[in-house]
């Protein structure tokens, strides 16, 4: 393929180094003269493991050039990717006044290109950028995205010193696009790089650069709070994060990283909660693990705040125990839920057909009786009497009886606290928690019949 790459620093050169590996020719854009000279004499711009001999077994072969004269690069391609700064701002917020400056320069020349033209956003934006650059290509060239050109974003994951071998090895490709025949094209790019290949939407393409950052730095932050603690205790910390990282069940896999509701249970509150105190009486200072349970305790505001806002009087709640197929009530987060409700004079029917109000015993007991006494005026067994009887249903756990909901339930309104579906067809108003509308129905859209007016959380 020909390619050009927009920026020459250090996502542009390893990027322009090895797609030329591949057999790509490329031409390397940058407004620094020094940078093309050095890429043009077949030396790279950065200092990186494996990079010079890439870049100057390329300008060997014919196969890398560099020029600062952007017109050039786009009419000689058929790929343009966009890998130019996108530096912070004191307060946090991305300058993004290269990455518009160039989309403008790539959307002149298309003026005089009528050959279709892809456009790759490689550099790290937020969510919504990519739109934005699709609509100065667009003012630029007078040309219309997705019958002239395509915008699609394509999010790099280099570490520095092993950037080389992080491109041409990835776990995946990524790439977010609204556009099947750029999708065809990025794919025989990197028809010859390992891991999965992977299309999706593009806000999620944009975001995913981030998520992974801010988790890899949440990562050495626990593991540095872990140090200090096991240091205090004369534990050998490396021993511990050596065996934890072992467990790839639970501590190392998917499990537990999906987006829903507050955690519960009988083990994860009662055991952060002693590890913060165990920090605490040596004296150490451990911000992170101490926000965990302040952070699940918005979530479970969040989902008061949900139900409010419906402004229903008649609630069910779907689900009383902390998980799916147990009756343990122990700190399950939606008891708080349910507490705080009652709270706001709301009238609610509980249904959970693993929970026997007349087996309850020992601590089970103890805790639900003292967060709700008359817990047994809530609780029917009767699913459908449940939700016949309540305007908003929500949903708590995975039970698979709860599966055909919208079907069965069309008139009500429902409240997901745990992605039950993946997608909905659903006449009636539907809210995840932690994600978008997932509805595809235009009857979302109606406006909701209140019966009580919204009151502050």
């Amino acid at each position: 393929m020909r390619i050009s790459i927009f920026g020459m620093g250090y996502v542009g050169c390893v990027g322009a180094a090895c797609c030329a590996k591949l057999g790509h020719h490329v031409i390397g854009v940058d407004v620094s003269e020094h940078k093309t000279a050095l890429i043009n004499s077949g030396r790279p711009t950065i200092i990186e493991q494996d990079i010079e001999a890439l870049v100057k077994q390329a300008h060997e072969e014919g196969r890398l050039e560099a020029t600062t004269d952007s017109a050039y690069a786009v009419m000689h391609s058929e790929l343009s990717f966009i890998a130019v700064g996108t530096p912070s701002s004191r307060e946090g917020h991305l300058n993004l006044e290269y990455i518009y400056k160039v989309a403008g320069q790539i959307g002149e020349a298309l003026r005089q290109k009528e050959e279709f033209h892809i456009v790759a956003v490689r550099s790290t934006v937020l969510p919504g950028t990519n739109a934005r650059i699709g609509e100065l290509i667009e003012e630029a060239s007078g040309r219309k995205r997705n019958q002239d050109f395509a915008v699609v974003s394509n999010p790099e994951f280099l570490r520095e010193g092993t950037a080389v071998h992080d491109y041409l090895n990835p776990p995946l490709t990524l790439v977010g696009a609204d556009n099947d025949r750029a999708v065809e094209k990025m794919r025989l790019l990197y028809r010859d790089i390992p891991g999965e290949f992977i299309a999706t939407e593009i806000k999620v393409a944009e975001m995913m650069k981030y998520i992974n950052n801010t988790y890899h730095a949440l990562k050495i932050v626990f593991g540095n709070e872990v140090g200090n603690i096991c240091k205090a205790l004369d534990v050998d910390s490396h021993k511990v994060m050596e065996i934890f990282c072992k467990d790839r069940q639970l501590n190392i896999s998917p499990y537990y990283f999906k987006p829903g509701f507050a955690y519960g249970g009988s083990c994860l509150p009662k055991d952060s909660k002693a590890l913060r105190t165990l920090a605490r009486d040596y004296y150490i200072d451990v911000p992170v693990i101490n926000a965990i349970e302040e952070s699940n305790e918005i979530q479970k505001k969040n989902a008061v705040r949900m139900i409010v806002e419906k402004g229903r009087r008649k609630v069910g709640i779907l689900g009383l125990s902390f998980k799916a197929g147990t009756d343990d009530l122990r700190c399950s987060p939606i008891v708080d839920v349910v507490e705080a409700l009652l709270g706001k004079g709301f009238e609610l029917r509980i249904y959970d057909k693993n929970v026997k109000l007349s087996e309850i015993t020992g601590t089970n007991r103890d805790f639900i009786m003292a967060k709700i006494p008359h817990l047994q005026h809530f609780v029917y067994d009767d699913l459908a009497k449940v939700a016949e009887e309540s305007d908003v249903l929500v949903v708590t756990n995975k039970e698979p009886e709860f599966a055909s909901l919208p079907e069965t339930y069309p008139g009500k309104i429902i409240v997901d606290l745990v992605r039950a579906w993946e997608r909905v067809d659903y006449a009636g108003n539907y809210e995840g928690i932690s994600w978008g509308n997932i509805n595809t129905n235009a009857g979302q859209n109606q406006a909701m019949e209140r019966d009580m007016a919204a009151t502050d959380f």
